[in-house]
């Protein structure tokens, strides 16, 4: 990526700026994982076919949650891009318009998942066994509720993470997985409940996250704020440019989830081992690429001020700087998973062929992680956070169609690789992605775009 040298003074993001961002973020992630391990391992105590049933419906649910971050990113880099140029009355008019949107699209998608719900249980999740069946309906009862609170919770944790103030959406992040696990021992353990044991406390800790995040981002004292009005006159100007990111930022993200649900139609026909087997690895695989996953949200908010400032230089310097810190960590988090793998795999329960898959995938996903994610994922930030949405969604959704989909079918259905072979096909999936991108960001095509 080449060599970037600028003087400390002009560097709009010191060391101790990056750190008081990343290390919030990475605790958040964190958090966010280790409870839907939590979840997992709670609910594997009613049995597998519970385990198989809440992963199913979790797939549909990160599909909008996806969308949602992503439409609450095309809102942050707005944002960031106006505070980058020292414009605050635009940054916070940029907050206001997404929050309201992905409040009205969410109300819009749960009404739409609820008339779905036979649709998504009995085609979708294509042919699944009766008990693996009810306690997907009970699970997405309840948890489709919640969806406008995360995406208002996700939508107000960017607007803090663009402002350099990712210790607030991490406070919430500890109060709602506090609440999301103790009410799941309470009500698993306490009261014996099943599946509605998980899915209640999921509920309520939304509800909650999402309550406070929008009380503070409402403080006028923020550099950024949302306006204290249930009044909402849409600025379509505003939306045009926010929806420039965050529609195709959400396409690819939501296609991304999309490709993953038409593939565990594949998966489900291998058995419900081979649904639990690739269940846990989702489960623990999350860890694997945890801290770049955060730093993948600093990148967005860092680039997104450097571009708002015209200074390209410091983009790329950024870029270099923290897909480097993003290898170090997914190095260090690898290992010690590696470590840490049986006890991960006693914890969970399984039969001895479902163990012996997830291990089998697992090992296999690491040593990916460690080679290939960070260019793979981590450097589309960089584009996305310049304004460059919508080829890097073509790019990922071309990939994703073509290696990740159709390989599946290829390695695991026809080549008889099973659910191992849908692992192998996502790598193939990455390997394409790290291709395209580094194309992209090396020919500077990113630094002419316009978003604001």
């Amino acid at each position: 990526m080449g060599k970037y040298k600028i003087e400390k003074e002009r560097l709009l993001f010191d060391n101790k700026a990056l750190a008081t961002l990343i290390i919030p973020l990475i605790i958040e992630q964190l958090l966010a994982v280790f409870v839907g391990m939590a979840d997992s391992i709670m609910v594997a105590s009613v049995g597998e076919a519970a385990v198989s049933g809440v992963s199913l419906v979790d797939n549909i649910m990160i599909l909008f949650i996806n969308a949602f971050a992503a439409l609450a990113t095309g809102g942050a880099v707005i944002a960031g891009q106006y505070l980058g140029q020292k414009n605050e009355k635009e940054s916070c008019k940029a907050a206001t318009q997404m929050i309201w949107f992905i409040t009205i699209l969410s109300l819009v998608i749960m009404a739409g998942i609820y008339l779905a719900k036979w649709f998504i249980l009995h085609v979708v999740f294509g042919q699944i066994d009766a008990d693996v069946m009810a306690h997907a309906n009970t699970y997405l009862l309840i948890v489709t509720a919640s969806i406008p609170f995360i995406a208002l919770y996700n939508g107000g944790a960017a607007i803090f993470r663009v402002m350099g103030n990712s210790k607030v959406s991490m406070q919430v992040s500890i109060i709602m997985n506090a609440i999301n696990v103790s009410g799941n021992a309470l009500l698993i353990f306490g009261f014996h409940r099943g599946t509605e044991g998980v899915a209640i406390p999921t509920l309520i800790s939304r509800i909650t996250a999402a309550v406070l995040i929008i009380i503070l981002l409402a403080q006028q004292k923020r550099i950024i704020h949302i306006q204290k009005s249930l009044h909402y006159r849409p600025d379509w100007r505003m939306i045009k440019r926010v929806l420039g990111i965050g529609i195709p930022n959400g396409l690819e993200n939501s296609m991304f989830q999309l490709g993953k649900i038409i593939v565990l139609s594949l998966v489900s026909t291998f058995g419900t081992y081979a649904i639990a087997a690739n269940a846990v690895s989702n489960a623990v695989a999350n860890f694997q690429i945890l801290p770049g996953m955060a730093i993948n949200l600093a990148i967005t908010a860092v680039i997104a001020r450097c571009v708002g400032a015209g200074d390209y230089v410091q983009a790329q310097y950024f870029t270099k700087k923290l897909i480097k810190l993003a290898y170090v960590c997914i190095w260090v988090v690898n290992l010690l998973i590696f470590l840490l793998l049986p006890v991960i795999l006693w914890a969970y329960n399984l039969s001895d062929v479902t163990a012996e898959m997830t291990r089998k995938i697992l090992y296999f996903h690491s040593i990916s992680c460690m080679i290939i994610w960070p260019i793979s994922f981590s450097l589309p930030s960089t584009l996305r956070a310049a304004g460059d949405a919508a080829v890097t969604m073509v790019m990922a959704l071309v990939s994703m169609w073509i290696f990740r989909i159709v390989f599946s079918y290829v390695l695991g259905g026809y080549l008889k690789m099973g659910v191992f072979g849908v692992w192998v096909a996502m790598v193939i999936d990455w390997c394409f992605r790290s291709i395209c991108m580094s194309l992209r960001y090396k020919s500077g095509k990113w630094k002419m775009i316009r978003s604001i």
